[in-house]
């Protein structure tokens, strides 16, 4: 680099010595005569020469030779005033010396000599751009956006064949939100340079970004194999990704790894399309080859520690963290990441200190944010608000979620969803309802609201508006929406026991679905289905698809081996699975309650307790878990403690859903409590 530099300045030296021994004798700077009309441009040229070596010395680190240019190229054009060169040369400089205004100014003058000096108008075009990038977004960036757009226009006017200029109006028209224009720069630039990878990733970048990734996928697959380039791959990677196509996603990023090897925006591509996929063991080698190769790449560091985390290695989940740390600088996301390791551990406290230290951090006097800035401030304060709900601290919840409602459209619709799923684990029916309709009298076109009002509804016997709001939701011909609708029918007829409608819905739902991911979701669905019918092998084969597509699946590890354990099936099958999903989410107290149930079915009394009384002192609301904790101490002979937790089970199966409870639960669990009864009453008299 050095070589170049000073090859550059000796060859701007050789040509000021030149123009000195052309100059005229007698010193001084030479003045044109005052009656002179014809161009001298021999004068020029020398205080041209001049100029161009000021100039050479000032770029490279001589500053003081800047003015020194500027008066040289003022002589040269006094000389030769209507020189093109000169004068582009003189509003360069300008540029350069960052003297935006006069750089303006010369170009104008040009550009009102001759519209079509293209010149001027591509060095106005790049001052615009420039100007545009060191502004914040407003009314005057709005106006310098305007100005640039205008010269590129008449850039692409003067010179058609121009596609760079083509490709940079359509990302002007973008950063302007005209995506129709946009659309039509990209398609010209192609239209003149059809194996333009800029115009071809930009025009599918630009369909992405407005969903329309079938588009962007059309654009990619109309550029034969052999001429794609890693960045084209990596293009096509990002749209399958978009079209939740995760393999056919995983196939194009690992294209492009093939045809360069250090890419690390296609490894990074395939680490995520992996992690989508549900497979994360090669997800997390390929996180782990990056950090490798870019120990300060934090969202590798990141994304490791969220593996680790869901897999239930907190130890190496932490470690992770630290690294990122380092790496990261005052980035929110880390001690984000922190107060989920801690929650999962159990370490409420920390947790809730790290977020509303981040709170505090991010918090804004006037109570006024950017759109970024609000959706940040949501997800720390759901994670806040989770955890006081965890934690059974209801009125923290409803307050930490309520702040939620001032930030905005989208995040008020996450805080109502938050506050309604509050009230309702807190068997507070008339709260959720209330809230509910106040969320869809708000916000009447939001559709998770409307399925959250419907779910609710066919929680407190309304099952009939339930399906009413659903249905007028379906959308002919829209199978995206009506996909998720189906879903929420499914789920809303199997609350009510509808078994024939919830099939059905679901059996929909997984025809209007394309991604593993969303048939997984169709396949546990359905086996909850089948599972609540008793229809047990219909039901475990739909668990094991899931099981076998995503093996880490907690949920569904709970659900299988719960099943099995609580009919006596395959116990020893069903504790490995039970205790998998234990190490994954060790506070969750579903998963500790199965756990214990399986322990007691396999006659490990000690074990059953440790976990069914750890079940229930997490979750005292769940008339299920105070059951089997009955049964337990029914089992080892201790049958007040029985009693007591068989009325706990009725009493909170009273205060629960309908859809939550079976009535032939009720009646088993009355019998027992009557028995016991009648039997601790005669050791009494006894």
């Amino acid at each position: 680099m050095r070589s170049t530099h000073s090859g550059r300045l000796l060859f701007a030296l050789l040509l000021s010595s030149l123009a000195l021994a052309q100059a005229p004798k007698g010193g001084g700077a030479a003045v044109p005569l005052a009656d002179q009309t014809p161009p001298d441009r021999a004068q020029a040229y020398y205080h041209y020469s001049l100029a161009r070596a000021y100039a050479d010395l000032a770029q490279f680190g001589r500053g003081e030779y800047a003015p020194k240019a500027i008066e040289e190229y003022k002589k040269a054009l006094a000389f030769d005033p209507e020189s093109p060169t000169l004068n582009i040369g003189l509003a360069e400089l300008y540029l350069q010396t960052n003297r935006i205004r006069d750089a303006v100014t010369e170009a104008q003058k040009l550009i009102q000599k001759d519209a079509n000096n293209l010149e001027a108008r591509k060095l106005l075009g790049r001052i615009y751009l420039r100007s545009l990038g060191d502004m914040s977004s407003g009314t005057q960036s709005r106006e310098i956006l305007n100005l640039a757009i205008d010269q590129y226009e008449n850039i692409v006017r003067l010179d058609p064949k121009a596609v760079d200029s083509r490709i940079l109006l359509g990302r002007l028209y973008l950063l302007g939100k005209d995506t129709t224009k946009a659309e039509a720069a990209f398609k010209s630039a192609l239209e003149f340079q059809p194996e333009s990878e800029e115009a071809v990733t930009n025009l599918v970048f630009m369909y992405n970004e407005q969903g329309q990734s079938d588009k962007a996928a059309k654009v990619l697959d109309s550029v034969v194999a052999k001429a794609r380039s890693a960045r084209l791959y990596i293009a096509l990677g990002y749209t399958y990704d978009q079209q939740r196509e995760y393999a056919k996603a995983a196939e194009a990023y690992r294209k492009a790894i093939e045809l360069d090897s250090d890419n690390l925006d296609a490894m990074r591509g395939l680490a995520q399309s992996l992690l989508n996929a549900g497979q994360t063991d090669e997800a997390l080698k390929q996180y782990e080859a990056i950090a490798a190769e870019d120990p300060q790449d934090s969202q590798s560091l990141l994304r490791i520690a969220e593996i680790q985390r869901r897999r239930g290695k907190f130890d190496l989940a932490i470690q992770a963290l630290k690294r990122a740390e380092g790496a990261s600088g005052d980035s929110l996301e880390v001690p984000y990441q922190y107060a989920q390791v801690y929650a999962a551990q159990g370490r409420y406290d920390e947790a809730i200190t790290t977020l509303q230290a981040l709170l505090d951090k991010t918090e804004r006097k006037n109570g006024t944010y950017m759109q970024g800035e609000a959706g940040n401030r949501a997800i720390f304060l759901g994670l806040l608000g989770s955890l006081y709900r965890e934690t059974g601290k209801t009125d923290k919840a409803v307050e930490t979620f309520r702040r939620m409602l001032e930030l905005g459209d989208e995040q008020a619709v996450r805080g109502y969803l938050q506050l309604i799923d509050t009230y309702r684990e807190a068997r507070q029916w008339t709260q959720a309802s209330a809230l509910a309709d106040e969320a869809v009298q708000r916000f009447p076109k939001d559709r998770s609201l409307l399925i959250t009002q419907a779910g609710l509804d066919a929680d407190t016997g309304k099952g009939a508006r339930a399906s009413e709001i659903l249905h007028s939701l379906l959308t002919p011909g829209d199978d995206r929406d009506n996909r998720e609708i189906q879903v929420a029918l499914a789920q809303v007829n199997s609350r009510l026991r509808n078994w024939r409608e919830a099939e059905e819905a679901a059996a929909a739902a997984e025809r209007l679905s394309n991604s593993p991911e969303e048939l997984q979701y169709i396949a546990f669905l359905l086996g909850s289905i089948y599972e609540r019918q008793k229809k047990f092998e219909q039901a475990e084969e739909r668990f094991r698809a899931v099981l076998k597509n995503d093996p880490d699946n907690a949920a569904t590890l709970n659900y299988l081996g719960y099943m099995l354990a609580d009919r006596g099936v395959r116990l020893d099958e069903a504790l490995a699975m039970i205790k998998k999903a234990v190490a994954m989410e060790p506070q969750n107290s579903a998963y500790l309650d199965s756990l214990g149930w399986a322990y007691y079915r396999l006659g490990d009394n000690v074990q059953a307790e440790d976990y069914l009384r750890k079940a229930v002192a997490k979750s005292g609301n769940d008339g299920t878990l105070h059951d089997h904790l009955a049964e337990l101490y029914q089992k080892t002979g201790r049958l007040k403690l029985a009693a007591t937790h068989w009325e706990r089970a009725l009493e909170e199966w009273g205060k629960a859903a309908a859809s939550e409870v079976d009535p032939a639960d009720i009646a088993r669990v009355q019998k027992k409590l009557d028995s016991a009864k009648v039997k601790l009453a005669k050791k009494e008299k006894q």
